[in-house]
């Protein structure tokens, strides 16, 4: 059943982003890691900001590399050739293109909803704007913010969908897949922090939204299969690789992960 391998993936990811999500939600502790990790009171300033390492290579590099990653993607699954391989390339490069970009999309448009600051605007760290709790309600005459959550680090949280791309394949590459993912958007998380873009938590709801987009995209509209099966034992293995294998990198993606395109 759908649902089952659905919830199966699905369980553990959400049991992690709530907890956290609530502990961020209910405590200070964006404030406390922004003001203990990235930001300078001394100088006031933010360490990140005007480091062409991280504004010119992580931000816009980063951004430029996801999306030349969707467009090879896309290009494997528009070809025609006949070469056997490489047409069983199509439907996993299809999926891949389709997660990332409704990944980040979602993002994106949660960003464009939900009217939260980047701690950069906020008085506390020398902007204008009054520091408000996730979801507390927003007086009218501030100004629209557009900072949750963190679109960058989706960008590499994206990634996670291709732990689904390899899982029929090899359980080797989709673990090496997973650990991209989480990678990637750590490190597109951390430089955002660094510069004053978002709070860890802004990236924890990233992250949580790409995996689920992920997981919802392979499941639901590729019927969570994207190669042709060789053999009833890899499928037997596929079905029985999450639990074992990825919990405890999916633990510490939920519970500390860091990290707008």
């Amino acid at each position: 059943m759908r649902f089952e391998f659905w919830w199966k993936h699905a369980r553990l990811p959400l049991t992690f982003f709530l907890v956290i999500a609530l502990l961020f939600r209910a405590t200070s502790i964006d404030l406390a890691i922004a003001r203990a990790l990235f930001f300078d009171a001394l100088q006031t300033r933010w360490i990140g900001a005007g480091s062409a390492w991280i504004e010119q290579g992580v931000h816009i590099g980063g951004r430029w590399l996801i999306r030349a990653l969707v467009a090879l993607a896309l290009m494997v699954w528009a070809s025609r050739h006949s070469h056997r391989p490489w047409q069983d390339l199509r439907r996993p490069a299809g999926y891949f293109a389709l997660s990332v970009i409704l990944a980040v999309g979602s993002v994106g448009l949660l960003k464009r909803l939900t009217h939260i600051d980047c701690p950069w605007d906020l008085a506390l760290f020398g902007g204008r704007s009054p520091y408000l709790p996730l979801f507390a309600v927003r007086p009218e005459h501030l100004r629209t913010g557009h900072c949750f959550p963190a679109a960058h680090a989706s960008s590499g949280y994206a990634l996670l969908a291709l732990y689904f791309m390899f899982r029929e394949r090899s359980g080797a590459l989709a673990r090496w897949g997973l650990a991209l993912g989480i990678s990637v958007g750590l490190l597109f998380g951390l430089a955002q922090q660094a510069r004053g873009a978002h709070f860890v938590s802004h990236d924890v709801w990233s992250a949580f939204i790409c995996w689920i987009v992920a997981l919802t995209t392979y499941t639901w509209l590729f019927g969570a299969r994207l190669w042709n099966r060789t053999s009833e034992s890899s499928e037997r293995a596929d079905t029985e690789e999450w639990p074992q294998e990825a919990s405890s990198v999916a633990r510490r993606l939920f519970s500390g992960g860091n990290v707008d395109l």
